[in-house]
């Protein structure tokens, strides 16, 4: 089980039996819209709070992911799941509508693959028959938050990046059909000095590149072996941080192998999102939409996931503390893969 240093491989191969993902009305003028399960038209989505809309949406993800797994609630051992919000609120109580053992988790805008990852250890051990992963982000709570309202009109930089409305679950089994977990490599916290919420990307690379880095000392293998490494929402910036940094570090990770989900997510040409995407639904929905259904069709056969987080809260930016991040790694596969 335990690879190397800080990864796991997956011996008995978890099958990601099912996913779901839901999004809001502006990822559903993106590229991606047609990989979602469902795009909600109102970003209220019909509740009197960001928050509850927030929770609602984690809660169709979840109920969706049971139901094309062609489970009952009652057959999921364990629900591991986060978000961004104060006391992980919108997992916490979606898992008091869903009522199944919950194990709450916080990685920031990492929360997909570290549930991911989790969900598939406790599979492979032998310690659950199905675990459900989940995560999610809303654009008015997480702003609302951690920067501004948007009806405070605040006027952002560049290099700021936009809060993905959506929800995204998976369904990890010991057995069935579909794509496999194979390996997943677990992140330390990286910490450059960087002090500004509006600059994430920046903050984030670093702590992507280290787990990439660890990801392939465990392993012991070349980037090569995957079709496509895709970072969790560094979005532009970070996107181009990070590519100088695999050539300064010897990965020879050719530019066409790799992708980021916050730059997937929106057309940047068309859309007023700055950098790109970001928040803990990005890389869960284009994960578990877009990329998923690649694997699916046969279009792509391994892949490795690396959803990127910043550790931050409103606190330690008032008190003027620079942002922790973190990265954590998932290998996906085709099921007939080697």
């Amino acid at each position: 089980m335990l690879q190397g240093h800080q990864s796991w491989k997956f011996t008995k191969r978890p099958v990601l039996l099912s996913t779901a993902a839901i999004v809001g009305p502006d990822e559903g003028k993106g590229p991606l819209a047609e990989d979602f399960d469902i795009v909600h038209g109102d970003i209220t989505m019909g509740e009197s709070t960001w928050e509850k809309s927030e929770k609602v949406m984690m809660e169709e993800a979840a109920k969706l992911a049971i139901k094309k797994a062609k489970l009952t609630k009652e057959k999921v051992n364990f629900y591991i799941g986060g978000d961004l919000m104060n006391q992980i609120i919108s997992n916490s109580f979606a898992a008091r509508t869903l009522a199944i053992p919950f194990l709450g988790i916080f990685g920031a805008c990492s929360t997909s693959m570290e549930g991911l990852a989790l969900a598939a250890n406790l599979v492979d051990s032998g310690s659950a028959d199905y675990v459900m992963a989940g995560t999610c982000s809303h654009n008015s709570t997480v702003e609302k938050q951690f920067r501004y309202p948007t009806e405070y009109g605040s006027q952002k930089p560049p290099t700021a990046q936009f809060t993905v409305t959506g929800a995204g679950a998976a369904i990890v089994a010991k057995q069935g059909k579909g794509p496999v977990i194979t390996r997943a490599t677990m992140g330390r916290v990286i910490d450059m000095g960087i002090t500004d919420p509006f600059n994430m990307g920046a903050a984030m690379a670093p702590a992507a590149l280290d787990t990439i880095e660890g990801h392939f000392r465990d392993f012991k293998c070349d980037p090569s072996y995957y079709d496509l490494i895709v970072t969790g929402d560094l979005a532009r910036v970070g996107s181009e941080i990070i590519q100088a940094l695999f050539i300064k570090h010897n990965l020879k990770i050719d530019p066409a192998q790799y992708n980021d989900c916050g730059l997937m997510m929106y057309d940047r040409e068309k859309q007023h999102v700055q950098a790109g995407g970001s928040g803990a639904g990005c890389s869960a929905t284009v994960t578990y939409g877009h990329l998923v259904k690649k694997i699916q069709k046969g279009e792509l056969k391994r892949i490795l996931v690396v959803a990127t987080g910043a550790l931050l809260s409103p606190l330690t930016f008032q008190q003027g503390e620079s942002i922790p991040c973190i990265a954590h790694a998932v290998a996906i596969e085709h099921e007939g893969g080697a």
